[in-house]
């Protein structure tokens, strides 16, 4: 009898060592998406304001066909974000026929004219009406078609502040090692894009972002 009890309380001990191996053994749940190939680890994280925030950077250029096809998707999917998170946009400037969209961009910024609905505006016309907007005079004569006085925009286009604020962001271009656009970074850590295989159209790199955004919120805890 007791050799028979014995071996009763052998076979419920085996089985709770054998449900804690199965346990110990059991593999992590494989991440959605992973380095290198849905997004990429900046060697040296840049710094982000507000700092309270996880801040989302999209780097785009007005002529860019790509990024006009991904502002509407980017506009919608920014009207859900959660408390706590904000996207800013940086325009590039790859050569030097970039820059006067950069002064375009900060000083409708400047102006307080820029909304989704002029980003918008902008997209369309170039890359629908094919209306050009390469040069302040260009640029000047289409917005006072949408109601911007001239000689007010040309003002803000030439301001010490535009100009600092497209200088900040042609070293932004550097610092974040932007190759392409649109390209969308998290919080001056990550970067991703349709370039990444695992991010290979503009939906994957919304998904990416919404990952990388949970695994900054993670960190912050």
């Amino acid at each position: 009898m007791f050799q028979r009890w014995l071996s009763v309380v052998f076979l419920v001990f085996s089985m709770g060592f054998l449900a804690v191996g199965a346990q110990a053994q059991t593999p992590a749940k494989p991440q959605p998406f992973n380095e290198g190939f849905a997004y990429n680890r900046l060697a040296v994280p840049q710094p982000v304001s507000p700092s309270d925030k996880v801040v989302v950077t999209e780097f785009f250029w007005y002529d860019c066909p790509h990024c006009a096809d991904f502002d509407p998707m980017l506009e919608a999917w920014a009207k859900k974000l959660p408390a706590g998170v904000v996207l800013q946009r940086v325009p590039v400037a790859f050569s030097p026929q970039f820059v006067p969209q950069q002064h375009l961009y900060y000083a409708l910024m400047a102006m307080g004219k820029l909304n989704d609905d002029m980003q918008a505006k902008i997209f369309n016309a170039i890359h629908k009406q094919r209306i050009p907007l390469g040069t302040p005079d260009q640029m000047a004569n289409w917005l006072a078609q949408q109601g911007i006085a001239k000689k007010a925009f040309m003002d803000a286009y030439n301001s010490f502040g535009v100009n600092a604020q497209v200088k900040q962001a042609t070293q932004m271009v550097t610092d974040y090692q932007i190759q392409g656009v649109p390209t969308m970074a998290v919080q001056g850590t990550y970067t991703t894009s349709a370039a990444m295989p695992e991010a290979n159209n503009n939906q994957k790199v919304l998904e990416v972002v919404d990952f990388l955004i949970k695994k900054v919120q993670a960190a912050k805890k």
